[in-house]
């Protein structure tokens, strides 16, 4: 069996999910709700980097720090 994955516009999602459904094959969903536990940690940083602008590295600067194996 082969995978395919697809990018469809959000005004044809519904179409092709119907013709997915007419034709029988299999669909499966990866899309996962980004926990609220989460987008508060991030909302905080934003918050304090709104605040303290200062704090914030330049990439620019900070870049050719990271080493990849």
């Amino acid at each position: 069996m082969k995978e395919i994955t697809l990018k469809v516009p959000d005004q044809k999602v519904d179409f092709v999910l119907q013709l997915i459904e007419q034709l029988g094959l299999e669909t499966t969903s990866e899309f996962q709700e980004i926990p609220e536990e989460h987008k508060a940690i991030v909302r905080e940083r934003i918050r304090l980097s709104n605040e303290n602008p200062e704090r914030l590295l330049d990439w620019e600067e900070v870049k050719d720090s990271f080493k990849f194996d």
